[in-house]
Order: C-alpha cells, then sequence, then structure tokens
C-alpha cells in the first residue's frame, strides 16, 4: 500500500499513512479501459478525496477513529464520465461542438476546442474564415496549414488549438520540462490566522464540510467537480460567474449539484463580491493563471482581506513556463503530452475513455481543500493549494503502474445512476463515487438555472 497511486496523493497531500489502512477497493476489470493506467489514477484520486473527508468529518464529531473509506472502481468509473450519463427530460448533452475536434493538418495533427460561443468566434477569426463556416471548410483550410502554425495562430487570438505531440516531443519542449520539474500539487502557508474553529458535528449522514462557505470561481470541468464535490459533503458553495459569460446549460446541470449559482461583475460588483469574500472559508478559482489578478484575487491579496481562507487553484498548463498564460482544456493537455498519441492509432489520434485529468483534478483538489481545514483547526494560518491539469497529466504517464486485473467485473454505469425533478427538469446522473461509512450518499439538492441564485451565504 505505501507504494500505491493513493498512498502517494496522500504523503503529497499531508496526511497521516496510518490513515490509508481505512481505505478498502472494489477493483473491477474492464473499469475506465485505457492503455494508460486511468482506473488507478481514478481510484487514487476519488479514494484521497473519501480519506480526506472522513478524517474532517472524524475530527470534527469527536470519534474514536476515521470511518472505514470504500473505494469502488464501478462507481468511480461511472462518475468519471457523468457527463455522458446525464439526461435532461431524456435528453442526452452536447458535450463538444462540431469544431471541437481533431483535424488533419499538412505535417500531422491539431485539435482545437470551441464549445463556448467566443471561443468559437476567436478560433475562425483566426484562421480568417466567416462565423458560419461548416465543418468541410475549416478541414479544408487546416489541411493546408501546419499544426505549430495553427495552434499559434489561434492561441494569439485568444482561442483554443493544441497540436499533437508524442510523449517524447512534449518532454522535449519548454513547457512539458517545465510540468516535469514540479510536483503533482503544491501546497504553502500564507499569512497568519488563529486555528480555524468549526463547530461539532451531530446528525446522519456525516457532513464534514458543513458549515464551510465556499466561493466557486470556476468553470469547467475540474473545478466544478471539486466544488461539486465539496457541495456534496455539506458545504455552502456559492458559483460566482460573469453575467457576460454564461455557463454551458449541459455542464452546468452537470456539476452544479449541491450548489447555488449567482452573477457579479467583478468589475462593477465588487462591493457584493467583498462580502461575500468577508464571510468565505474557501475560495477555489479555475481560470488560466493571472486572469483574475487584476481583480484582486491572488492567493497572497485574498488571505490579506480574508486572513485563514483556504484558496484552492487549478489550471491547464500551471503557473509556470512560456505555456503559463494559455487557456487549455483536458482534451486539449492530452493532445500535447502525448496522451492521444499513446491512446490512438497510427492514422488517428485518440482519447482517454474519460476527461481523466479533469475528473482526477478535481478529487484531488477537493482533497487539498478538505485536508488544508483539517490542518487549520490545529496550525491556523491560510493555505494554497495549486494544480494543473498537464501536471496530473505527467502523473499518469510516468508515475503510475498498471495494477492487476480485479476481483470482479465492471457491469455497467445503471446501478450508479439515480434520477431527480429540478428546476431544469427530469435529471438521470451520476451518484457520487466519495463513499465513507456514515458520509453522504447524494446530494442535497438537485442544480437550479444558471445564475438565479442571490449573491449571500444562507
Amino acid at each position: 500500500m505505501t507504494h500505491s497511486p493513493m498512498a502517494a496523493v496522500w504523503e503529497g497531500l499531508g496526511g497521516d499513512p496510518a490513515l490509508l489502512s481505512r481505505v478498502s477497493t472494489v477493483v473491477r476489470e474492464g473499469a475506465l479501459e485505457a492503455r494508460l493506467p486511468v482506473r488507478e489514477l481514478a481510484r487514487a484520486c476519488v479514494g484521497a478525496c473519501a480519506l480526506a473527508a472522513a478524517e474532517l468529518g472524524a475530527r470534527r464529531a469527536g470519534l474514536a477513529g476515521v470511518p472505514e473509506v470504500r473505494v469502488d472502481d464501478g462507481a468511480v468509473a461511472t462518475a468519471f464520465v457523468s457527463e455522458r450519463q446525464l439526461l435532461i427530460d431524456g435528453r442526452a448533452p452536447v458535450n463538444f461542438a462540431p469544431v471541437s475536434r481533431f483535424w488533419r493538418t499538412a505535417d500531422g495533427w491539431v485539435r482545437t476546442h470551441a464549445n463556448y460561443p467566443h471561443h468559437r468566434t476567436r478560433l475562425l477569426n483566426a484562421l480568417e474564415l466567416p462565423d458560419d463556416a461548416s465543418v468541410d471548410t475549416v478541414a479544408a483550410h487546416l489541411a493546408e496549414r501546419s499544426a505549430v502554425d495553427v495552434e499559434d495562430a489561434v492561441y494569439a487570438a485568444g482561442g483554443l488549438a493544441v497540436a499533437l505531440r508524442t510523449a517524447k516531443e512534449w518532454a522535449a519542449h519548454e513547457q512539458g520540462a517545465a510540468v516535469a520539474r514540479r510536483p503533482l500539487l503544491s501546497r504553502e502557508r500564507i499569512g497568519e490566522a488563529p486555528p480555524r474553529t468549526l463547530a461539532p458535528l451531530t446528525g446522519d449522514p456525516l457532513l464534514p464540510a458543513a458549515g464551510v462557505r465556499v466561493l466557486d470561481l470556476t468553470r469547467v470541468l475540474a473545478g466544478p467537480v471539486a466544488t461539486r464535490t465539496l457541495a456534496l459533503l455539506g458545504a455552502d458553495v456559492l458559483r460566482v460567474d460573469s453575467p457576460g459569460l454564461p455557463e454551458l446549460a449541459d455542464a452546468h446541470a452537470d456539476t452544479g449539484f449541491g450548489k447555488r449559482s449567482t452573477t457579479l461583475d467583478l468589475a462593477t460588483d465588487r462591493r457584493a463580491f467583498e462580502e461575500l469574500l468577508a464571510a468565505a472559508d474557501v475560495v477555489v478559482t479555475g481560470y488560466r493563471p493571472g486572469a483574475l489578478d487584476r481583480f484582486g484575487l491572488s492567493p497572497e491579496a485574498l488571505a490579506e482581506r480574508r486572513p485563514g481562507l483556504v484558496v484552492a487553484r487549478v489550471s491547464a498548463w500551471g503557473d509556470y513556463g512560456p505555456w503559463a498564460g494559455r487557456r487549455g482544456f483536458d482534451s486539449l493537455v492530452q493532445v500535447a503530452t502525448g496522451i492521444a498519441t499513446i491512446e490512438g492509432a497510427p492514422e488517428q489520434p485518440g482519447a482517454l475513455p474519460a476527461q481523466a485529468l479533469d475528473h482526477g483534478t478535481g478529487y484531488l483538489l477537493a482533497a487539498a481543500v478538505l485536508r488544508s481545514l483539517t490542518e487549520q483547526l490545529d496550525d491556523g494560518g491560510g493555505r494554497s493549494v495549486r494544480f494543473a491539469l498537464a501536471q496530473t497529466a505527467a502523473w499518469l504517464t510516468d508515475g503510475i503502474e498498471p495494477g492487476d486485473g480485479g476481483e470482479a467485473s465492471y457491469d455497467g454505469p445503471d446501478s450508479r445512476l439515480a434520477e431527480t425533478d429540478s428546476a431544469l427538469g427530469r435529471l438521470r446522473y451520476a451518484l457520487p463515487p466519495v463513499s465513507f461509512a456514515g458520509g453522504p450518499a447524494d446530494w442535497a439538492r438537485p442544480p437550479g438555472p444558471w445564475g438565479t441564485d442571490s449573491a449571500r451565504w444562507v
């Protein structure tokens, strides 16, 4: 156990290695099948999150020992494709727009991401194509250009495109080398504050994050997965978006469970935001590094205004190296880091069986928040934790050994799905994979319409 991926994550989180004995796993053959050890990564991320939740819950409830944690590959595999399992009044979500895909170029392949309207506009502007350009028109244009040329041109226009690279090419790239020099996660103390005080827990289920207020400044997908998990565990999660950048409706329905959603323009609604911050315990951000700094939302600035705050950040490429300021998504990180070549065939790039970098990093982010809260009960101070999808990709490709087959088979998602009525319609959704004795089995509330809640704490 000491050399398992879960043990490595738990060590990185500063957890007591003795607590790993509280974790049991149900290993299932066929769950998240891939050439890379996706199943082992997913199990480790969810298991570490569940253990961090059980540890905090035990402290707050005054339990003699940490509740037992159970990680079932079937539940994990289903949750890692939650966006694909979602049905809204029987309708399947649209997860990728027509121009978010692989394209052949003159010298290889490039992948674009244009699910948001403003990203589509920037992509087509960079390619000097009209806004109504068809897939065939885009394909014909890209077939005459080099992949790296497209990558550079689209990035310069504020869009998203990444040239396909092998793992060896990524290792030789300046950004790949910068990622390789850093650990999976970064944790540091920021500022001084007295030990955190959280009310003792009573009742059933055990909700480790009850009473914790979380400002959610994230967008698809890792950050929202993290805050959805904190909401499951009892936190009051308020997602804050700009009114000028609506979230994709299906993405909001998938990751909005347990949360409330409001809109604030940070340039004009600053007083309202500062009132929220003054009573927040955790701020989670998922924008590219530096994007929120002009609003005074760097970890240091936040900790100065709200001592004792936990600031958790996730980005695509990290806040270092030549790509520090670039936008990115799971699918693009897979392409840059060599994953798409490993999972593909000579004539066609491939992909992981899930957006595992997003989902895995999301559970790691939630785990880091929970461990930070536990540490603060004794040591006080603020905390800053940072993750990058590219670092999770490096861990997947170089830091995890494939496991054995399993004592059972993955029998599909059906037994791990539930249905509920909501203001969005009848929802079918994946149940949460984070499980410990006495803990919650489902969210307390379904998602509501995007941006319709008040900008206040309950």
